[in-house]
């Protein structure tokens, strides 16, 4: 049933445009990666502190105490790369044998511990949850993960409301309940919570999310607003607005992004091909508002004068994380390689553009924040996501593991340049 509903929704897929066929980065596999990132592990502070983004002359990491949303990327980073060692080996030449990645990961996630009972994170517990969610996937009966995925778990689904249908993201004074498109990336936690424990009534929080997120979050043509406003007692849409966009009107490309991978997710644990609608319409929408560069800009709307836009790496790798989900679970072979395709392409054009060896982060070019100037950065999510973009090519057979061996290069690429900007 589910397969006949998707190939019925074709035509909605047909709607992206042409993909070049673009060739996977050597720079996605480069020996460089393990050995940046081993030597963020040993720089971290004692206590514990987390890179969350670079400055933008350096791109030295800035480190952030672990009550920071981004707290559990680098720890999952870790995570990452003992993964691509399973799937390629520790050989000299691709550096992954240098670290016990797992050893680093659990060793760094610890500072999250505390967390798990009190944090100002509100819907974001669900990002910190990431390293035990990968734990899980080492070792299935580490108990500090097991509490830690349950905790988060909780505290996300106390932030539910059954009359607006959502889970709270922002905590503001009723009766303004605030919900980001961001938040469809924390429902995972209450997926492998309901795995854990049995508990199916986070699956229900899940889906009801995600179902009003559809209604109330996506504009007729795939766009997306960053935040709804509901009344609390209500349930009514008060507001629709923007907070790291544009305008209240334009698309936030990170936004789109995680709305991309979101829904690609939820269709992944439900088969509810309304999940896999919505990820085509949003990834239809990403892929026709790029622009003539092929790079990612901050937001699909942004003006190109009186200054012109930055782009965001970020939105980059998740997207092509996004894309590379919805090729996995796509039955049709034309329609998968489509989403594969699009998202090497999104992969080829970031690297060619933000791939530093001299910066501490992985890639440059990020837009934390552009309305509170916070931009042209490396960004640890970006990097994460560019890390898992490469094994997932790897496990998806469209990439191999020797594809990087020997780019140790510390010389930018020609086209490189971080104060770089998007074409029309």
């Amino acid at each position: 049933m589910v397969n006949s509903k998707m190939h019925a929704l074709a035509a909605l897929v047909l709607l992206a445009p042409t993909v070049l066929g673009a060739t996977v980065p050597a720079e996605l596999f480069s020996p460089l990666i393990p050995q940046k990132v081993l030597a963020t592990f040993k720089a971290l502070p004692n206590p514990v502190q987390y890179p969350q983004y670079t400055d933008q002359n350096a791109g030295k990491w800035q480190y952030f105490a672990p009550d920071t949303w981004t707290s559990g990327f680098f720890p999952a980073t870790g995570y990452a790369l003992n993964t691509r060692k399973q799937l390629c080996g520790a050989t000299q030449s691709n550096q992954l044998g240098i670290a016990d990645w797992v050893a680093l990961g659990r060793s760094a996630s610890t500072g999250e511990i505390p967390l798990e009972t009190s944090n100002h994170q509100g819907h974001d517990v669900g990002f910190l949850s990431f390293p035990f969610i990968q734990e899980l996937l080492v070792n299935k009966q580490n108990q500090t993960a097991i509490t830690a995925v349950n905790k988060f778990a909780t505290l996300l689904a106390n932030r539910f409301s059954p009359v607006v249908g959502c889970t709270r993201s922002w905590d503001s004074a009723d009766p303004a309940f605030q919900v980001i498109i961001d938040n469809m990336m924390n429902l995972e936690v209450l997926f492998q919570s309901a795995d854990l424990t049995g508990n199916n009534t986070l699956r229900t929080i899940a889906t009801t999310h995600a179902d009003t997120t559809i209604k109330n979050h996506i504009r007729p043509d795939g766009g997306t607003w960053h935040l709804i406003v509901y009344d609390t007692f209500t349930g009514a849409v008060t507001a629709k607005k923007t907070v790291q966009g544009f305008a209240d009107n334009s698309t936030w490309s990170r936004g789109e992004a995680w709305g991309i991978y979101g829904f690609a997710n939820m269709f992944k644990h439900t088969g509810n091909p309304n999940y896999y609608q919505t990820a085509v319409r949003l990834a239809n929408y990403f892929l026709s508002n790029m622009p003539s560069d092929g790079i990612v800009p901050w937001d699909f709307n942004a003006p190109l004068v009186p200054a012109p836009r930055p782009a965001d790496s970020s939105a980059a790798t998740i997207a092509a994380n996004g894309l590379l989900l919805l090729s996995q679970t796509e039955p049709n072979p034309a329609l998968k390689k489509r989403w594969s395709d699009a998202a090497i392409e999104l992969l080829a054009n970031i690297t060619k553009l933000a791939w530093d060896p001299s910066w501490q982060s992985l890639l440059s070019n990020g837009t934390v924040n552009k309305p509170a100037n916070n931009f042209l950065t490396g960004i640890v999510y970006g990097d994460y996501y560019y890390i898992q973009a490469g094994n997932e090519l790897i496990s998806m057979g469209l990439a191999s593991c020797d594809t990087g061996s020997g780019n140790t290069s510390s010389t930018p690429q020609p086209n490189q340049g971080h104060s770089a900007y998007q074409a029309a």
